[in-house]
């Protein structure tokens, strides 16, 4: 049996690294580690980490979607 049977489970996946960005992108912000007066980490740095955890979850969950229907039942 294929682990995504459905391609709607492929949002799903993707869905996943979305929700750790939006996470990634909100604690130091909220707990407020990002300032660069304190000498934090760089704000710059936080936006990259979660932009590129954002186009990890699309490129994920198009490419899931993409073997889901391409294979054979």
């Amino acid at each position: 049996m294929h682990l995504l049977r459905h391609p709607r489970n492929a949002a799903m996946l993707g869905l996943i690294f979305v929700t750790i960005a939006v996470i990634y992108f909100t604690v130091p912000t909220v707990l407020g580690l990002n300032n660069p007066a304190s000498g934090a980490t760089n704000v710059l740095d936080i936006v990259a980490g979660a932009t590129m955890l954002l186009g990890l979850g699309i490129a994920m969950a198009l490419m899931a979607y993409v073997i889901a229907v391409g294979t054979r039942e």
